[in-house]
């Protein structure tokens, strides 16, 4: 009955409905004429549903407000608003044709190994790439400006550390927190992120960036045949690594089991 109060006779059964507004329950259709209503919701019924929908056009115009564009005026003012706020010193420069240059910090957090470029030439000559795991969570910062796009910065943060695999493989992320719940979505190729670095200020909990590989099915087809045979190296690796630290640590109690046996039978 929720947050109604109900007045019902003696004898109430199941199967039929009589509703009064704010009210819902069931009774037996002989019932239904000696049962009454007397029900005074404590709230609207509605009033959950308003409060769900204020949060939620909230977070629409909070959402939006990423994706708006300034005059020049704004942005001079946006600019030093954030100047005014940056702890290290990784301040942006708006230059006179209006375009803006800044830093934003990139962490690196991906799950499969990366291709980079080696210094082996493999049979035809062309240079053989080596694939390895990079460490995750180190952040990167890039130097960009207002004019790039995410899928630009993700070149770049290839480029920088010499992966040769596709940027087709790879996705920006943002990641922000909003009352106390830290929310990641991923960006649009056109998006610029110096300006959503502007828009949400500083503070790396407001915003920051994750580069990730592309969520779904691992597309094998889009790796090359040295791609391929690099990631069943690494995997091989990894198994030969596994199975020396079993080994190991079987040996380390065998050793301790007779030892403990030769302290029980004493000196022989």
């Amino acid at each position: 009955m929720g947050a109604a109060m109900c007045k019902l006779s003696d004898k109430v059964g199941q199967h039929v409905k009589k509703r009064s507004p704010g009210c819902k329950y069931a009774c037996h259709a002989a019932c239904r004429d000696r049962v009454s209503l007397d029900c005074h919701p404590a709230a609207s019924p509605f009033s959950q549903d308003q409060l769900n929908n204020n949060t939620l056009l909230q977070d629409v115009e909070k959402e939006r407000e990423l994706r708006t564009e300034f005059n020049r005026e704004e942005i001079r003012q946006k600019i030093e608003q954030y100047n005014s706020l940056t702890k290290d010193h990784l301040k942006m420069t708006l230059n006179p044709t209006g375009v803006y240059t800044g830093f934003i910090k990139v962490q690196m957090d991906l799950r499969r190994p990366v291709t980079v470029r080696g210094g082996q030439r493999g049979a035809g000559g062309a240079l053989v790439g080596e694939a390895f795991y990079l460490p995750r969570g180190v952040t990167n910062t890039l130097h960009i400006s207002s004019n790039n796009t995410v899928r630009q910065v993700i070149v770049a943060l290839l480029s920088k550390f010499t992966v040769q695999d596709n940027p087709a493989k790879y996705a920006l992320y943002k990641r922000y927190r909003r009352e106390e719940q830290v929310y990641v979505c991923k960006l649009a190729d056109g998006e610029q992120p110096l300006f959503l670095r502007l828009v949400a200020g500083p503070d790396s909990d407001t915003l920051s960036f994750v580069l990730r590989e592309q969520t779904g099915e691992v597309m094998w087809d889009a790796f090359s045949i040295p791609e391929l045979r690099n990631f069943l190296r690494i995997l091989d690796k990894e198994e030969n690594e596994q199975r020396d630290a079993v080994l190991r640590r079987y040996d380390s109690y065998r050793r301790r089991l007779q030892e403990a046996m030769r302290d029980l039978r004493g000196p022989s």
